[in-house]
């Protein structure tokens, strides 16, 4: 629908209309009979955010039915929950076991009363995660509160505790906790007591509006008050009432704003050991105390705190924070190891952004490769650049056959401490934000890429060995690896029907193969003819990848096993289905074409059918996704770097 057709008048009064009916207001007597008929209504804060995560859906990727999922988390089942879905990349194990911290705290468990904490370096999502659970509880069903109640409290808390017993039983329900100073005060004076006339209205979270959601940043360790977190004496009113009234308390601090949702602290260790102390009796006994001298006051609420990794070793380091340890559960979020995952991560914020500029092929690939390289450990079972791909669930092929590297193995030669430091994905965004502005024609390709970021390395401040060792990924091996990829791109575009042609060669050397190794001949389809396997076919191919003369059986044998397996349970097959062979028969294609890809791509005189070839090939990579910029100078830096004699 077009902006003109659009009844603006209308739209606004059928919301306003929707959210009136919605709405809900009676006497405590009304809810009784609402909580009868939907007792789920009644949730305790952790309960609420299970539910929430829970209900969205999740999937399961089993080991045995994905094989990615087996390489890179071996025969654990992966849970991949809807709720992340589209915002959190390459972190699945992380989410896993933020779910099922708020699945026991769900369950009333130890979790209930702990504060859920998020460690890690810079920009690895901490404060997005964060983010996220406020977004959900801003989206989330309305809530049922005593009306006029400064902390909207479960209106549950008007029963006596000589009566919840009954009223669980009938209800079939749990009642916890107690009514606030400010709603006894309104019971006694207002109501005479009676509480089943007390109001009730339903009433909803909002970050902005401070309902439910309760946010503290950092404070100057020299200016803190604790009446941020619970709240203050209104001097104005203390002439008015006794210091004891509850009419002259400001209960707008963090922890009676969050009661029901949440309560942010944002940099949790920056501020002073004491000003955190309220976090104790928050968490463990669920009561937080209210402002001047009156009594505790009941807290239902998530507490997530985060911080980077330096703060929370100084904190934990220090034995007189003991109280506040014990009370944490403490996760850490690493930055992401696995390419395919990273790059999403820089395709969700750049579709954010307003930029329009044309993408090239392999630019976000090659970002993130250099982001992920400065974040792995150094192996001495691998190279980065193998291990990079060991990481993203890729096979390696050497000499005829996968390499066998246990991931696992790699995983525990580099320590818990793998991920946790290395180039953030801020600062691989501004250097992509970089590129893209530097840019005279409004595209980026892989070399402006690894410009900007060889540019914005050497700014940075940091060790010179780190700044030697991050250029090295770039100069050394992110380069190597591109111009790998560039080859075989190029020359694929060179051969209109590379498919077609890989194709051919793979069900050719299928035939063969499997006659060699049944001891079969082969049939002729044209004439009819018996012949031999043709061991020279066999051979050209096998030698692509390194497999001598002595282990080609053997590799016809996995190559006609793997085949096997794979009709035997329902797969299809085609040239890419065996990594190794795959392999083998791009490098075939390739290396037949190689010396003529090279004088065209090089040339500047062409005769009239070189010179189709190449606009053919040109068409081919436009068809791919390039443009004619990106296109013209990724064939001149190709002229310059591949297939040099």
């Amino acid at each position: 629908m077009g902006l003109d057709a659009i009844n603006f008048k209308g739209l606004i009064e059928s919301d306003r209309e929707h959210q009136n009916k919605a709405k809900f207001e009676g006497s405590l007597l009304e809810y009784l009979e609402l909580v009868k008929s939907n007792p789920d209504v009644v949730k305790l804060s952790h309960k609420r955010m299970y539910d929430m995560i829970a209900q969205m859906g999740m999937e399961l990727l089993r080991p045995e039915e994905n094989p990615r999922v087996r390489k890179i988390f071996g025969n654990e089942t992966i849970k991949r929950y809807e709720f992340f879905k589209g915002d959190f990349f390459g972190i699945d194990k992380i989410l896993m076991k933020i779910v099922n911290y708020f699945h026991a705290a769900a369950m009333r468990g130890e979790e209930a009363r702990q504060v859920l904490y998020l460690v890690g370096p810079v920009g690895a999502g901490k404060s997005s995660l964060v983010e996220a659970f406020k977004k959900a509880m801003e989206n989330a069903e309305p809530i049922y509160a005593l009306k006029g109640c400064p902390m909207r409290e479960e209106p549950l808390h008007l029963i006596p505790n000589h009566l919840r017993p009954e009223f669980e039983k009938a209800l079939g329900i749990k009642i916890e906790g107690d009514l606030c100073p400010a709603c006894k005060y309104r019971l006694k004076h207002e109501y005479n007591g009676e509480y089943e006339r007390f109001p009730v209205e339903s009433t909803t979270f909002s970050i902005r509006s401070r309902k439910g959601i309760g946010v503290v940043p950092p404070v100057d360790p020299n200016n803190q008050d604790t009446s941020v977190l619970t709240g203050s004496i209104d001097i104005s009113k203390m002439d008015l009432y006794p210091e004891d009234d509850p009419r002259i308390f400001s209960m707008n601090g963090a922890f009676n704003v969050g009661n029901r949702g949440m309560v942010e602290f944002i940099e949790v260790f920056k501020n002073d050991v004491e000003y955190l102390h309220t976090i104790i009796t928050a968490t463990q006994e669920k009561m937080i105390p209210s402002p001047g001298k009156g009594a505790m006051i009941y807290f239902d609420g998530i507490i997530v705190a985060h911080s980077n990794e330096a703060e929370w070793n100084k904190f934990k380091s220090d034995h007189t924070n003991e109280a506040i340890l014990d009370r944490i559960v403490k996760i850490e979020v690493p930055y992401c190891l696995e390419l395919n995952e990273e790059m999403k991560i820089y395709e969700k914020i750049l579709k954010k952004s307003s930029f329009s500029a044309h993408i090239a092929p392999h630019s976000i690939e090659i970002a993130a490769m250099f982001a992920v390289l400065s974040r792995l450990m150094p192996s001495n079972k691998a190279d980065p650049i193998t291990k990079l791909k060991i990481y993203n669930g890729e096979d390696i092929v050497e000499k005829g056959s996968v390499r066998r590297i246990d991931i696992a193995e790699l995983r525990e030669e580099a320590g818990i401490r793998e991920g946790m430091s290395g180039i953030s994905t801020r600062f691989i965004i501004k250097a992509i934000d970089n590129a893209l502005t530097n840019s005279e024609h409004n595209c980026i390709n892989p070399l402006s890429i690894m410009e900007s970021i060889i540019k914005s390395v050497k700014e940075l401040d940091i060790a010179e060995e780190d700044k030697k060792k991050y250029l090295a990924f770039v100069q050394d091996n992110i380069r190597k690896e591109y111009n790998k990829m560039l080859e075989k791109e190029i020359t694929k575009a060179f051969i209109h029907s590379f498919r077609e042609q890989a194709e051919s060669l793979f069900n050719n050397y299928i035939d063969n193969a499997e006659a060699y190794v049944n001891k079969n001949r082969l049939k002729d389809k044209s004439t009819g003819e018996e012949l031999q396997p043709d061991e020279k076919f066999m051979r050209s191919i096998e030698e692509q990848i390194g497999v001598s003369e002595s282990s080609a059986k053997g590799f016809r044998t996995d190559v006609a096993s793997y085949m096997f397996y794979v009709i035997r349970n329902g797969g299809r097959l085609d040239y890419a289905a065996y990594e190794p062979l795959k392999e083998a028969i791009e490098k075939k294609l390739i290396a037949s074409v190689k010396d003529l890809s090279r004088i065209i791509t090089k040339s500047r005189v062409r005769d009239r059918e070189q010179d189709e070839k190449y606009s053919s090939m040109v068409e081919e990579m436009k068809a791919n996704g390039y443009c004619d910029h990106c296109c013209d100078i990724i064939l001149k830096y190709a002229a310059n770097n591949l297939w040099r004699d």
